[in-house]
């Protein structure tokens, strides 16, 4: 179906630049002759619905110091250089507010969940206690298939067990998903992680939410401190909870694959690992999971805890980078523009954009009727 599709479509295009690149090389074969980056198929970046994503209270903020028309120009660079003119503590009080109303919901739903799978009463009782809204919280909340490599977080325990324990820099998780029944692997991930829950190093310190679903999903992309993203390249194809994150003043740690390697630019959250692809995968996930520990112990913590007053200046900064440069970069009201104007609006012949901005004319065959 996908050659009789790329054949007949009036036009063809991935949903981010690399997988725009990656489709090219993959279906090459159809297009003999043709070197691999004249292969028409371009590529729209997906975005989402920042006027559903974006927190309530967050809006009002925006709304205070971006104007009340901000929701409609959020395509437009210009709109977010106005988020600079939010005080520090005013973007910390927001962001403080929707992280204790995700723990609160954690909590409620955990005591919910361990009662209902029969938990021990002293369990169920533990739930009251979990997390604590001044602790550095990073969120994983995605399909579990086995490229997503959730995995990666429990690759070197006793590195795990330490930064969730440090005595002046601790950290706490939050992971929520939903394995295919078909895949055996993404389970037994799964089942790793549950098997943690009654470790009390663990306990109080890590919450995986039961029966993911978009109300966890948006509890969470407005919450968390810092968004963890862990993809073997180069097979995310986009990747958009990322985005949501950013909207929100979150931060992203990300494998540089999907549409993290258009979004970071080096002071909007952090890239683990290379962007070079490695093609041995337990080599990669060696090389990543490592990368990612060094961040959490020697950058991202650090840079969190490094307040004054209660309020981490340096973090805050990074915050509104994430929200002035992931927005009109990757919001739906863009994305569509784009559709309209390179794909939707083509003229005929049709013309299919490449990368760098060239185009490659298709002239359509001539049908003949008898």
């Amino acid at each position: 179906m996908t050659p009789l599709a790329l054949r007949m479509a009036r036009a063809v295009n991935g949903v981010a630049k690399k997988h725009g690149e990656v489709c090219r090389s993959m279906w090459q074969c159809l297009y003999p002759g043709r070197p691999v980056d004249e292969v028409p198929i371009t590529h729209v970046t997906n975005g989402v619905h920042h006027r559903t994503w974006i927190a309530s209270p967050l809006r009002s903020l925006f709304d205070q110091y971006l104007g009340e028309d901000w929701e409609a120009r959020a395509a437009d660079p210009a709109t977010w250089d106005a988020v600079d003119r939010i005080p520090d503590e005013a973007l910390w009080e927001v962001h403080q507010a929707l992280k204790e109303r995700l723990i609160t919901d954690v909590r409620r739903r955990s005591a919910r969940d361990r009662a209902a799978i029969g938990e021990s009463e002293e369990f169920v009782a533990a739930a009251e206690r979990l997390l604590d809204p001044n602790i550095l919280t990073l969120g994983f909340a995605r399909r579990v298939a086995t490229y997503k490599r959730l995995n990666l977080l429990l690759a070197d325990p006793k590195r795990a067990l330490a930064f969730l324990n440090h005595p002046k820099r601790p950290v706490q998780l939050v992971i929520a998903g939903k394995a295919h029944p078909g895949d055996t692997e993404a389970k037994h991930i799964l089942q790793s992680f549950l098997g943690w829950k009654y470790d009390p190093r663990v306990i109080g310190k890590a919450a995986f939410l039961m029966d993911y679903d978009a109300e966890i999903a948006r509890l969470m992309v407005q919450g968390v401190d810092v968004w963890i993203n862990l993809p073997r390249r180069p097979l995310e194809a986009s990747g958009t909870s990322g985005m949501k994150v950013g909207m929100n003043g979150g931060l992203n740690c990300s494998v540089l694959d999907g549409w993290w390697i258009e979004g970071y630019n080096g002071e909007n959250g952090w890239a683990v690992g290379p962007e070079e692809e490695n093609s041995d995968p337990q080599s990669a996930d060696l090389e990543d999971s490592k990368a990612f520990y060094d961040l959490i112990e020697k950058q991202i913590a650090p840079l969190y805890y490094d307040q004054q007053n209660g309020i981490p200046k340096r973090w805050i900064a990074r915050m509104r980078n994430a929200i002035k440069s992931l927005t009109p970069a990757f919001c739906t009201d863009r994305m569509v523009g784009e559709y309209a104007s390179r794909l939707y609006a083509l003229p005929t012949p049709l013309a299919i954009g490449r990368l760098g901005g060239e185009s490659q004319t298709m002239k359509p065959k001539r049908i003949t009727r008898r």
